[in-house]
């Protein structure tokens, strides 16, 4: 089994409030030296077989018609490697 991440993040031009909320923030709690904040989604998505090609078109298009407002978010596709994997 694979894990694929799907990441989407308003884009750039797009106003965060949620972001600027937690920026704003940050110097009462003492955390300084931040200059910006962008507030995003992050999907984990469970893949049963391989992650090939093909299993990798198909979730850039769920991304793209159901995890993401392409309108305003950019969204990337990863495949994530498990623990097992990298251990020794």
């Amino acid at each position: 089994m694979a894990r694929v991440v799907v990441d989407v993040m308003l884009k750039p031009e797009i106003l965060d409030p949620q972001g600027q909320a937690v920026q704003r923030a940050l110097p009462r709690l003492g955390f300084a030296g931040i200059s910006d904040v962008r507030q995003g989604k992050r999907f984990e998505l469970e893949v049963d077989g391989p992650v090939d090609e093909a299993a990798l078109a198909r979730i850039r298009e769920l991304a793209e018609t159901f995890l993401a407002n392409t309108v305003i978010e950019d969204f990337v596709v990863r495949v994530e490697e498990s623990a097992e994997e990298v251990a020794p």
